[in-house]
């Protein structure tokens, strides 16, 4: 069954790709490989997951102004998630996604949502975003 979420996109864009849904924020310095994409901190709840090429779902980013270089050199390198999507609008990871759309010609989609769309969704549901800040999420049944 799919559901029509209605989020504020903070960084235009449109992806899709299976949700890697963390209840708990992460610094991506030090938490995300720029170099494989797997989440290395090895205290967070994914350690060990990848999330090049997923939605990754999750409250906010926690922690240093490094993280936006870092999603830049995932970017850069083609292991980022395909989008993001949080709680709260996190100046320091749309920071990342902006500047690699300068760079590279290639932003992250990062939209916010509501409290109870942000947690309705579950690990692997297939999320498509699209610019307007829609979200369609697909469950399999």
């Amino acid at each position: 069954m799919d559901r029509i979420l209605i989020g504020r996109p903070v960084v235009a864009g449109s992806a899709e790709g299976p949700a890697l849904v963390s209840r708990e924020p992460i610094s991506l310095w030090g938490g995300l490989s720029p170099h494989t994409g797997e989440i290395i901190d090895r205290r967070h709840e994914l350690s060990g997951a990848v999330a090049t090429g997923r939605v990754f779902v999750l409250p906010r980013g926690r922690g240093s102004s490094t993280s936006s270089a870092t999603l830049l050199e995932c970017v850069k390198r083609g292991v980022a998630p395909a989008a993001i999507i949080n709680l709260k609008v996190d100046p320091i990871l749309a920071l990342g996604s902006i500047v690699s759309d300068e760079l590279y010609g290639r932003a992250l989609p990062i939209v916010v949502l509501s409290e109870e769309d942000f947690f309705s969704i579950k690990q692997d549901n297939y999320v498509t975003i699209r610019p307007d800040g829609r979200v369609k999420i697909s469950t399999r049944s």
